[in-house]
This record gives C-alpha cells, sequence and structure tokens, in this order.
C-alpha cells in the first residue's frame, strides 16, 4: 500500500460526513458521548476499531475505510519522529 502524503486526520473526513448534524446529535445516533465526538472531530483522539465499525452502520461506508484513515494518519505522523538506528535483526 502506498502511504499518502500527509493525509488529513480522520476526524476531519468525518467533520464533512456530518455535514449540518450537530456534534450533540450524531453522538447520539453513535452511541457515544459528546465529548468522545469532539476529540475525534477536532483531531485531539483518533479512530478506534469499535468507532470506526459505528461510523460504518452510521453512513453506509466500511469500518476497514476508517481504520485505514488512521493508520495512514498514525504512520505519517509516526514517520516524523526521529529514531535512535534501529540494528536489523535476523528472522
Amino acid at each position: 500500500m502506498t502511504r499518502m502524503h500527509n493525509p488529513p486526520h480522520p476526524g476531519e473526513v468525518l467533520r464533512e460526513y456530518l455535514g449540518d448534524t450537530t456534534i450533540t446529535e450524531a453522538a447520539m445516533k453513535l452511541g457515544v458521548n459528546r465529548v468522545t465526538l469532539t476529540r475525534i472531530v477536532t483531531g485531539v483522539s483518533g479512530i478506534s476499531a469499535d468507532m470506526a465499525y459505528r461510523l460504518s452502520a452510521a453512513f453506509g461506508t466500511s469500518a476497514e475505510l476508517w481504520a485505514g484513515m488512521q493508520m495512514q494518519y498514525d504512520l505519517w505522523q509516526a514517520g516524523k519522529v526521529k529514531r535512535p538506528r534501529i540494528e536489523r535483526m535476523a528472522a
């Protein structure tokens, strides 16, 4: 899989899916706390596997879509971190 260049946080995409629906209304429909959904939409928290399934049911998408967006975002962020030299190990 090719990594997207600087992918958006999935919360940004979710914000577009929500349209004019309020966070409070969406949170009730998803069966989650308003604060939980706010943290995702603002990019403070990521999308868990459970949330990916909730979003897939709510929007008729796949859980893999949401989980994949989160993974791409996480990999991009992790790739920016400076690490010590890692020695290769034999398999």
